[in-house]
């Protein structure tokens, strides 16, 4: 029995410590062995269709948009739609106000729904698509559509920063995404990303993909294009800036939510079936996506096999394992109303592990619905 939960404890640790540290570090060393990148090339700029699906958006809409119309884009040659999904509110006046080329007026639907008319509707030959609290850097339009010089680049997301969105926050989100996006750009340098990000993101028109309104496309085009014989490329030179949920138990509430939209990209939306895909790529699914998403359920075998082996005498280093494990659920417990840096960083690690779990209770018990709020103090 012993030898049994012995096997179990270090079987599902490896797997933590694979998924958090070792593919990371795999990645950076096959992307140093590769050499650096080429540059892109530079071609003429492309037509551009810049997209903003909104929902009850008044307060942030106007100032997306100028921030859309003051992009350093060649005139003439960028489109800006807003695609309204059943607001409210003055944000389809206000994006008139404001600039917009297009403003569509659109029952609700949600956010996918929203693009999907869009997109029927845009006239550019590169969709790019954008959050409406997403501010862009001005170059970066120009450089996201310039990695579609690759023939074979059938998606390309960019970097988006996330800024504090008030003093005292606190939120460790920002030293998370630093982590998750320098994972990104060595999945990318080597194959493709396994996920984008909502703020800044582009497809080739002729390559958009529909995909089921609860399935965002973070998660779902990415893999859709590898499937497709396409790659899916993280270019961080094309920045956005977005406001961070203030709180970590805002960001648990955040990510539970966006996880109640992923575990039906997981068992039914294609991103667990290995057909179409290369192996290395295969490989990057797995371990970035698969064992994350598995994290809150091996931390629990983790802890409960620990727990058995110190209650059968199974010696000191058990012991000090599960000191260490019961010192960071402490220290996550502090990290409210201590608010400490490494209590703050301690207890974001055990929310948004937690909201994986939550996110698929969620979905398990009530399903999911294909819109959503936006994220408390993020406008």
């Amino acid at each position: 029995m012993r030898t049994a939960l012995e096997i179990v404890f270090w079987a599902a640790g490896a797997l933590i410590v694979w998924t958090q540290l070792g593919y990371p570090f795999a990645l950076y060393i096959a992307a140093r062995l590769a050499g650096p990148e080429a540059p892109p090339a530079a071609p003429p700029p492309p037509r551009l269709s810049l997209i903003v699906a909104a929902h009850d958006e008044a307060a942030v809409i106007a100032a997306k948009v100028r921030n859309a119309r003051e992009l350093d884009y060649p005139d003439g040659l960028l489109e800006v739609i807003v695609a309204c999904d059943g607001c409210s509110d003055r944000t389809a006046e206000l994006a008139r106000e404001a600039g917009a080329d297009v403003v569509l007026e659109l029952p609700r639907g949600g956010k996918i729904r929203a693009q999907d008319a869009a997109v029927e509707c845009a006239r550019g030959e590169i969709v790019a698509f954008s959050d409406a609290n997403s501010q862009w850097d001005a170059a970066a339009a120009l450089v996201l559509t310039r990695a579609f010089a690759a023939g074979d680049v059938g998606y390309a997301c960019g970097q988006v920063r996330f800024e504090a969105a008030a003093d005292g926050a606190d939120n460790q989100e920002g030293v998370y995404w630093r982590y998750e996006m320098a994972v990104r750009a060595w999945e990318s340098r080597l194959s493709s990303v396994t996920a984008g990000n909502g703020a800044i993101y582009a497809t080739r028109r002729e390559s958009y993909i529909i995909v089921d309104p609860v399935m965002g496309h973070d998660l779902s085009l990415p893999h859709a294009m590898v499937k497709r014989g396409l790659r899916a490329i993280y270019v961080p030179g094309a920045l956005a800036r977005e406001k961070m949920v203030p709180t970590s138990e805002g960001e648990f509430a955040r990510k539970r939510r966006m996880m109640s939209h992923t575990w039906p990209i997981l068992v039914r939306g294609g991103l667990l079936s290995p057909r179409g895909y290369p192996p290395r790529y295969a490989l990057m699914v797995l371990s970035h996506r698969l064992l994350r998403y598995l994290l809150p359920f091996l931390h629990l075998v983790v802890l409960g096999a620990n727990i058995a082996l110190v209650a059968a005498g199974a010696g000191v280093l058990y012991d000090v394992l599960l000191a260490a494990q019961l010192a960071l659920l402490a220290a996550a417990a502090l990290g409210g109303p201590l608010h400490l840096r490494p209590l703050l960083i301690a207890r974001y690690y055990v929310l948004t592990v937690a909201s994986v779990a939550a996110g698929l209770w969620d979905w398990l018990r009530h399903g999911t619905e294909a819109w959503w709020e936006a994220a408390e103090g993020t406008r």
